[in-house]
């Protein structure tokens, strides 16, 4: 079956928290601290695997996590770190946030392996702690916390031409002839219902890959049938085959289609409908009226669109639409079109570490955020470390700087979600 679109969850490792322990040794009542520090949480990577072509594995697995890192042991003892998690997908995927629709990165060109989430720091054991006036601190920094995100996973296929058209005109049967590709062909609509690569070979030339994209109808561009699904594939295309059936097999008007095409492109993607596009004119091995050809070239080549008349099921006409195509690709360059990054993921975790400052109705200072809040729930604030551990935070967040800034003065009345105090310099 093939997938071009899936929905997953992805989360990083937590870190491991530093261990808080002292030595106990022969003679020596009151050892140091020798508390571990925890291991860092695992790292969750994607990477590009040759032999995959379609996202169908992740129709069935939703959620991917990397280990967390292991708490820090007493003696010293480093946790062990948490195992990264790898997660292969076909060349061409693009990863977006679920939430914005924006690009995180595009598994092509140059991102082969990409590390999207970095698992969670390992918290410091309490021998770091140590001072001349804490001998003997009891407490230790908890692991740094992972990331997580759900991912909207697109694949869209990496071609230097796209054929494109409406159902039933002959893509299919030009690809088949044209490439090693075998895709099928019958005479019904949406016989293509996934894209079909090939490679075309050209004596002389250096050749390119072409990619028969299922036929349109009218509305794709809005979502209509699979518009959505197939316009996808078109986005990296450099140059567009537009196929029309030019016999009028199932009278359809070769000129309105290619507008209605040209149309669904352009509301789509306006740089889609930019790209070059040549028009071949096909089944002229069953035309009975020459008039629409001089028709079709009196409509579109003063736009710019060059048309030529071939026979998919003969070949006729091929040789030049393919060398004159060929030509059209070296001239846009060897590049593969990368779509550029839009999102990134360690700025939304810079934004949950955020905080507010507010003054309620009584004057009182009142401080939020998750950074604090979690702050609170592993600092011992009953002991002189902690309490100047805690001082040290409110400083280098940036708390004590925006409390002034709201005009607190000493002795006014700060809080912090369960914990109240008085400020003082």
């Amino acid at each position: 079956m093939f997938a071009d679109k899936a929905t997953i969850f992805v989360r990083s490792g937590k870190g491991g928290d530093g261990h808080v322990s002292f030595r106990r040794e022969k003679y020596v009542p009151n050892g140091g601290p020798d508390g571990g520090d925890g291991g860092n949480g695992g790292d969750v990577i994607f990477e590009i695997d040759p032999g995959m072509n379609t996202l169908a594995d992740f129709r069935h697995k939703r959620k991917y996590s990397a280990k967390d890192g292991l708490e820090g042991g007493k003696r010293n003892c480093h946790g062990a770190n948490g195992d990264d998690i790898v997660i292969k997908v076909p060349e061409g995927t693009v990863l977006k946030d679920e939430e914005s629709g924006k690009v995180i990165i595009d598994m092509s060109g140059d991102n082969r392996r990409v590390v999207l989430l970095k698992g969670g720091k390992g918290g410091l054991g309490n021998q770091h702690f140590a001072t001349s006036t804490m001998q003997i601190p009891k407490y230790a920094q908890p692991g740094k916390p992972a990331q997580e995100i759900t991912l909207l996973m697109e694949l869209k296929v990496i071609a230097d031409v796209g054929l494109v058209g409406f159902p039933n005109v002959g893509k299919s049967t030009l690809l088949s002839r044209v490439t090693n590709a075998k895709p099928k062909i019958a005479n019904y609509h949406f016989t293509t219902l996934s894209p079909n690569l090939g490679v075309v070979d050209l004596e002389g030339a250096s050749g390119f890959v072409i990619a028969d994209i299922p036929g349109l109808i009218e509305g794709a561009s809005e979502g209509v049938g699979l518009g959505h699904e197939f316009l996808r594939h078109i986005e990296r295309t450099k140059v567009m085959i537009h196929i029309v059936d030019a016999a009028s097999t199932e009278g359809r008007d070769p000129i309105e289609d290619i507008y209605s095409i040209n149309k669904e492109l352009c509301n789509y993607n306006a740089d889609i409908s930019n790209r070059p596009q040549v028009i071949a004119a096909n089944k002229i091995d069953v035309l009975q009226d020459n008039d629409v050809l001089s028709k079709l070239k009196d409509e579109f080549e003063p736009q710019g669109y060059k048309i030529f008349p071939i026979s998919a099921v003969t070949g006729d006409g091929l040789k030049e639409l393919l060398y004159y195509v060929n030509n059209l690709v070296s001239k846009a360059g060897s590049d593969t079109v990368v779509f550029e990054q839009e999102y990134f993921p360690e700025e939304r975790e810079e934004v949950t570490e955020a905080f507010t400052v507010t003054v309620d109705e009584e004057g009182v200072f009142v401080v939020e955020g998750p950074a604090v809040e979690k702050m609170l729930g592993y600092t011992n604030l009953d002991s002189e470390k902690g309490f100047a551990f805690f001082q040290k935070f409110l400083k280098d967040r940036g708390i004590l700087e925006q409390l002034e800034k709201k005009g607190i003065e000493e002795g006014d009345t700060v809080r912090l979600y369960n914990l109240e105090f008085e400020y003082y310099k």
